[in-house]
């Protein structure tokens, strides 16, 4: 994050296991554009090989950071989207996705980019 704002984009991932959040933070760079499918896939494999081997009953919280406006964007949208949908394809339950701009933290519920 730079003085003002966050430099670049991201998405940060942290596990949540027995309601305790772990206290590693992992972060996905070079998140400008839209996921591409190599990547969720790669994640859904991780999450589940998380969730058999290292910690059972994991929960997920993504963020999504970006310079700019807080207003939420296509391509925010898409991340959110591609998230949640990654944590469904692992079986691991996924927090609501959430969006940091310069000033402010928002959700990105799931029901806003058409997941039910």
């Amino acid at each position: 994050m730079g003085p003002w704002s966050f430099g670049r984009q991201s998405v940060w991932m942290m596990f949540i296991v027995d309601a305790r959040p772990l206290p590693q933070l992992t972060e996905i760079t070079d998140a400008a554009g839209p996921p591409d499918a190599e990547l969720l896939d790669g994640l859904a494999r991780n999450l589940h090989a998380l969730d058999l081997e290292v910690a059972p009953g994991l929960h997920v919280a993504f963020l999504r950071s970006r310079p700019g406006k807080s207003t939420i964007t296509a391509t925010d949208r898409a991340w959110a989207k591609s998230l949640y949908a990654a944590a469904r394809r692992a079986g691991v339950p996924c927090e609501v996705v959430h969006l940091a701009t310069r000033g402010d933290i928002r959700p990105v519920p799931a029901d806003v980019v058409g997941i039910r």
